[in-house]
């Protein structure tokens, strides 16, 4: 009696299956599982047998033909695992309902928990406690510093200065200005170790302080150029001798636009009574408690990081000679901050922050 082979069952694929199933099995991140799953159902769709497959991908004719089955009768879909399978939770339900709950009140007498306390106080492994926060996005750890304005005009100031990033007005500059005052020049007691394979770079915790300086920048918004001077102290005197500065370095026949913060130095009455002879100058404050309106914040954040940090100065003169050659080089290829976010988001998410706070408040 002659024995009838089984016909080979051929998959028909839809062209967006056979995308999907390519990604799982090039993409790095798949799981093995997901991964071998769909290499089954493309080596079927090139009209593989049930052996051949088993044998290239070294798996069980029963793997093969299990996959091959799931998949004709459901699709993509059938390719999941079944509800209910795999391995179960380890920790209880209502632990890890406690260890979310309670991590917004921290026990007394501290600030918030750490994964030690917290495993502690709910009778659970600190990787539990690590697992659980992960995976839920809570970070008791961290902390972002804010503060909501205060200031009675607030819509009318804020909007006069992202007028002026999103529609820079013609025949003018931009001049985003501030002063980054006690700029100190110290000096480390040690060698610094630098970098290395297998380890970081090292600075004593100690060091010798030579003294500050003061650095007055106006950075243009259009190109990222920088305009600066360094002083000794930042009172109204050296802030109009950077004033004058700005008159001397800019085209006479374009107006400037200066974006400043209200540090007592810029209303200085005789401050005042200098921008009043000077007409092209036109001051637009930023709000109260509001620096981060104010771009040139976002250099001198670059500046501290680049060159002051972790910088070793012997004297003053040694720092202002770093930050001045960190400036020649950044205005030979200056970088450009554009403000991109749009004013009517920015507006929505401080009245909600404000609502938050003021029900606190109460």
């Amino acid at each position: 009696m002659l024995l009838m082979a089984r016909p080979i069952i051929k998959i028909i694929l839809e062209e967006e299956e056979r995308v999907e199933l390519e990604r799982r099995v090039r993409r790095v991140k798949a799981s093995k599982r997901d991964s071998l799953r769909a290499h089954i159902i493309l080596l079927r769709a090139e009209g593989k047998s049930q052996k051949e497959v088993s044998k290239e991908l070294r798996v069980s004719h029963v793997c093969v033909s299990k996959w091959t089955r799931r998949f004709i009768e459901k699709g993509l879909e059938g390719l999941k695992d079944l509800p209910g399978r795999g391995r179960k939770p380890s920790i209880p339900a209502e632990k890890i309902k406690e260890v979310i709950t309670r991590v917004t009140q921290p026990p007394p007498g501290r600030s918030r928990w750490s994964v030690r306390s917290m495993a502690k106080a709910v009778g659970i492994s600190r990787h539990s406690v690590h697992k659980i926060w992960k995976k839920n996005d809570l970070k008791p750890h961290l902390t972002k510093t804010f503060k909501i304005s205060k200031d009675p005009n607030f819509e009318k100031k804020f909007w006069d200065v992202i007028g002026l990033y999103l529609d820079p007005p013609d025949k003018a500059l931009v001049l985003c200005c501030d002063e980054k005052s006690q700029c100190q020049a110290l000096e480390r007691t040690q060698p610094c170790l630098p970098l290395g394979i297998g380890h970081i770079k090292t600075k004593t915790h100690d060091y010798v302080r030579h003294g500050t300086i003061t650095l007055f920048a106006a950075l243009n918004y259009l190109d990222g150029k920088i305009i600066s001077r360094t002083e000794k102290r930042h009172t109204h005197v050296e802030y109009l001798r950077f004033l004058k500065q700005l008159e001397r370095e800019t085209p006479k026949e374009l107006d400037l636009h200066l974006i400043v913060d209200n540090y007592c130095t810029h209303k200085h009455k005789k401050v005042k009574k200098w921008l009043e002879k000077h007409p092209r100058f036109h001051i637009h404050y930023t709000l109260t408690s509001s620096s981060w309106l104010n771009l040139v914040e976002r250099f001198f954040a670059d500046l501290t990081n680049d060159v002051v940090r972790d910088g070793s100065f012997t004297s003053v003169n040694h720092l202002v000679k770093s930050i001045e050659a960190y400036l020649a080089e950044r205005n030979l290829n200056p970088k450009r901050y554009k403000w991109n976010a749009q004013g009517e988001e920015i507006l929505r998410k401080i009245k909600k922050a404000k609502q938050v706070a003021e029900s606190l408040w109460v």
